[in-house]
């Protein structure tokens, strides 16, 4: 079996997808997840990007079936979270009005990750050294940040936290580790980023997001394809079992074992 076979059998991705099938295999998902966790529903943070587009429609239908099957008040909050001014939150917005989500608040992260930020140098000060924290050191940060607020709120809520990574951020480990990847459970996880477009086209995801670059938005300017030089039409045909430039292959077979810590269960002895 080669490397490429490997990956592509334990992320689970299909090379060719119904997406009116997905999305109700994904639905069914979440609120079989709901009834025997006896939760009140779900929580989506809307970043204003797809993923989460696409993660806020699966819950809506969700918790709106499971309303008009049981009589019971199940709901799904949608959290924007903003490092003090987004300049796409409308996009955020944009989302939880064309999914008619009536639940929905801001929690702006841009204090919280300051002051930890700030604890941080002082903590580097008194090692003797003198630098201020990493961009990314701080976009990780700013993952984390999130996630401790989505998850106060969803204690006390009784909601369970959906997370929006998919395979093709699984094969690159593009994502924080216990940050946006510390969630209770993740509907989107066998779909490369071609079949998650795919699903937000047939769900109504607005246009601004659907068209959009993908970012994880932990700086300013950043882009996911950038970041990681190689492009998401690669790695979706990677993970759909066909050539791509050796080149791209090398780079995404690398950075794959590279991150497999972050696939993996903590180890110990």
């Amino acid at each position: 079996m080669t490397l490429q076979e490997e990956i592509i059998n334990r992320l689970g991705v299909q090379p060719a997808i119904d997406p009116e099938a997905e999305i109700r295999k994904r639905v069914d998902f979440l609120k079989k997840y709901v009834l025997d966790a006896n939760a009140a529903g779900l929580l989506i943070a809307i970043s204003g990007g797809i993923d989460s587009a696409v993660a806020a429609g699966l819950c809506k239908r969700a918790t709106d079936e499971l309303r008009a099957e049981t009589g019971k008040d199940y709901l799904t909050l949608g959290v924007f979270q903003p490092y003090d001014k987004q300049v796409d939150i409308a996009d955020s917005y944009a989302v939880a009005e064309a999914f008619d989500l009536k639940h929905k608040v801001e929690t702006n992260i841009g204090e919280a990750v300051d002051e930890i930020a700030l604890e941080v140098e002082h903590g580097f000060k008194s090692l003797g050294i003198h630098r201020h924290i990493s961009r990314g050191g701080k976009g990780n940060v700013k993952a984390r940040t999130r996630m401790v607020m989505q998850y106060a709120l969803a204690f006390d809520m009784n909601l369970l936290v959906v997370g929006t990574d998919h395979a093709s951020e699984a094969v690159t480990g593009f994502y924080t580790k216990w940050g946006d990847g510390a969630v209770d459970l993740t509907p989107l996880s066998t779909l490369n980023k071609r079949q998650v477009k795919l699903l937000a086209a047939q769900l109504g995801v607005p246009d601004s997001v659907l068209h959009k670059a993908p970012t994880a938005g932990l700086w300013e300017g950043q882009t996911d394809e950038d970041e990681l030089g190689i492009k998401y039409d690669e790695n979706s045909d990677y993970l759909e079992g066909k050539e791509i430039a050796q080149e791209a292959r090398e780079k995404l077979e690398k950075q794959y074992l590279k991150t497999e810590h972050k696939r993996s269960l903590i180890p110990g002895i």
